[in-house]
């Protein structure tokens, strides 16, 4: 360990830091040409995992990486009006809105993904098995973080 660091947890601190921010600012920099910000990136990626089924805004929200996020009907509403979203009043919960991925909206994280490989790519500075130690390990921390 160096010396500017108080203990291994505040270097880990550090370094989770780093990687977060260097990580935000790559996954910007590949959204930006499709006009969408990470928090609509990651609301896409949950619809396209319902295979064409509506789920209600609140789901969402719940689903959200960062699910403290309390703007998701604007984020919704953003997505619709770029026709990568179509919403519909939920018939179960009239205060609800159902949301379904369109086609365009398939359409676009298909491009995304294929972007998202050569981000993929820098990982590889770990092997495989490194990656898998190094996502149980946080698969542990954030259980901590969310308990």
């Amino acid at each position: 360990m160096n010396g500017t660091y108080l203990n291994d947890w505040h270097h880990l601190r550090t370094n989770l830091l780093r990687v977060s921010g260097w990580l935000r600012f790559e996954i910007n920099a590949l959204l930006e040409p499709f006009g969408i910000t990470q928090p609509q990136f990651n609301i896409l990626r949950i619809l396209r995992g319902q295979h064409g089924h509506a789920i209600s805004t609140q789901e969402i929200r719940e689903r959200m990486i960062d699910s403290k996020m309390s703007d998701t009907s604007r984020l919704v509403d953003r997505l619709a009006a770029k026709a990568l979203v179509t919403k519909t009043p939920s018939t179960a919960d009239k205060r609800l809105v159902d949301v379904v991925i369109s086609a365009q909206g398939l359409a676009v994280l298909s491009e995304i993904d294929t972007k998202m490989t050569a981000l993929d790519n820098l990982f590889k500075t770990i092997t495989a098995e490194e990656a898998q130690a190094l996502n149980n390990l946080l698969d542990k921390l954030s259980m901590g973080v969310t308990a």
